[in-house]
């Protein structure tokens, strides 16, 4: 979990930072790299959330029916 939480603290500082460059100089690119850096959030929050499943009910199951 404090990996989560590191990683949520840079993203979320680099999308502080990227909005401030996008105000600063209306270049779109820097929106462009902020919805790049929120689907790849999203994707790996939904990478960790499966495996979070995975290791939770998935194989502690496995381990009852054996």
């Amino acid at each position: 979990m404090l990996i989560l939480r590191l990683i949520l603290v840079v993203v979320t500082l680099m999308l502080v930072v990227s909005g401030g460059m996008y105000v600063l100089t209306r270049n779109r690119r820097y929106l462009k790299f902020a919805w790049q850096t929120v689907r790849f959030t999203v994707l790996l929050l939904v990478m960790f959330g499966l495996l979070f499943v995975l290791e939770r009910y998935v194989l502690v199951a496995w381990r009852v029916l054996l």
